[in-house]
């Protein structure tokens, strides 16, 4: 597989308090991989510089064999990038279909991005049966089931979901993992951070295990849920 994005030696920093310190990422094509790590341990800066959120103050980023580092996001999105943030972030007064139009606006594919949106009502029932309804009135998982059908409308290359678990009940973080499968075995490539190891490391192929701006270790995911460190940080001593 090729390698569809590049992070080398990549800083970033909020004033004079460093939060990312020489990390280095590859993803390939069809890859789906994620950053574990504690609250505060830079998952969600790193998430942001690649997506040009956030400034890196060094290092490389390249999406396709481009140097996208410094490219505004409307830019890195229409390269074929998207993001599902942390809280899900939808316009709450806006209704579930209005939303799923806020997915295409840095587009430029009108008529193709509305047949997107109809794909979308499809492929989500429930997103279909409330679209009419404002999205704040959704339940939890429902939000969530609406910010990665809102990513997936531009028909992204590699979409990055930041905490996709957080806030949600047992039962509907389960069918999330679920679904973040399905759109990696339908050939989208998937970066994630997540705090939820254990249900993260049943559906990764490959994990980073990220402290205080720092990748300490990583490697498969199978391999990486056996491991002490992990065990004892995030799993509580067994798998």
């Amino acid at each position: 597989m090729s390698v569809l994005l590049r992070a080398s030696d990549l800083r970033v920093s909020y004033g004079s308090v460093p939060a990312v310190n020489g990390v280095n990422l590859e993803i390939h094509e069809g890859d789906l991989r994620v950053i574990l790590g504690a609250n505060g341990a830079g998952k969600s800066t790193i998430i942001k510089a690649l997506l040009g959120l956030v400034k890196a103050k060094s290092g490389s980023i390249e999406f396709a064999g481009q140097s996208i580092r410094g490219l505004p996001p409307h830019k890195i999105g229409r390269m074929g990038v998207t993001w599902v943030p942390e809280g899900r972030q939808l316009w709450g007064s806006l209704t579930v279909l209005d939303n799923l139009r806020m997915g295409a606006f840095a587009q430029q594919d009108g008529e193709g991005a509305e047949a997107r949106i109809q794909q979308m009502l499809s492929r989500f029932p429930r997103l279909g049966q409330r679209q009419g309804q404002l999205a704040g009135s959704l339940s939890g998982g429902e939000q969530q089931m609406l910010a990665i059908a809102r990513a997936l409308v531009p028909n992204p290359r590699l979409i990055m979901m930041d905490e996709p678990s957080l806030g949600l009940a047992p039962l509907v973080v389960k069918s999330v993992f679920e679904l973040i499968q399905e759109i990696n075995s339908a050939g989208v490539t998937v970066l994630m951070v997540e705090q939820n190891a254990r249900q993260a490391l049943k559906v990764a192929g490959w994990a980073y295990l990220l402290e205080v701006g720092r990748i300490v270790t990583d490697g498969p995911a199978a391999e990486m849920a056996r491991s002490e460190v992990v065990q004892e940080v995030f799993l509580g001593g067994g798998v």
